[in-house]
């Protein structure tokens, strides 16, 4: 029978997306068996993550530094304005190296079923972010999920009133895709191949 203290870490790491009891449990048997060469550097690594680790004010991109290196780069393109769900669907973008202006992410979609509402995301942030006048386009990389494109056209509906144009990722993201999980090849063709919602 494990200890207490083992029993909580495999509870832990069978919390972590895509792992289980199984998994928590293989894992943490590996970390305890090569303590120094895995679970010394994975303690370090997660301590260092979680003492400097913020959301960016301006974009909501997880960097050690605010605002994000993203946002501070100035030969990153201010005039285009890409919204994503989330963290993982910019990080994916940014693996397939073809765009270069700013991002905002919106935290999560529109969901009647799971109550989350515009206010609930910081729609009003994004629309005086859209509202500036560096803004020339702001593009919708959201999945083509009934949440995402919900979301999408609200969005697009407010940003239209003030003007401004507004694009989303071409056909090629299936639908019920997730960005994450695209090839970094049709991420790439998606994003050249924007077109007005």
């Amino acid at each position: 029978m494990s200890t207490n203290e083992i029993e909580h870490l495999i509870t832990v790491l069978g919390r972590l997306p895509g792992l289980g009891p199984r998994s928590g449990r293989r894992i943490a048997l590996a970390l305890l068996r090569r303590r120094t060469t895995l679970l010394d550097p994975l303690r370090d690594a997660l301590t260092a993550v979680s003492e400097r680790v913020v959301e960016c004010p301006l974009c909501g991109n997880l960097d050690t530094c605010t605002p994000c290196r993203l946002c501070t780069d100035e030969r990153r393109d201010a005039g285009l304005l890409c919204v994503v769900r989330d963290v993982a669907d910019l990080w994916a973008l940014e693996r397939g190296g073809e765009f270069r202006g700013r991002y905002f992410v919106l935290g999560g979609l529109l969901s009647a079923l799971d109550g989350v509402r515009p206010e609930d995301l910081g729609f009003e942030r994004l629309y005086a972010r859209a509202a500036e006048e560096t803004v020339r386009e702001v593009i919708l990389a959201l999945p083509a999920t009934v949440e995402g494109q919900t979301t999408a056209h609200v969005i697009a509906d407010h940003l239209e009133a003030l003007g401004r144009p507004v694009t989303s990722l071409a056909q090629g993201v299936p639908v019920g895709g997730e960005l994450d999980y695209l090839d970094d090849g049709t991420l790439s063709a998606a994003l050249r191949a924007r077109r007005p919602v």
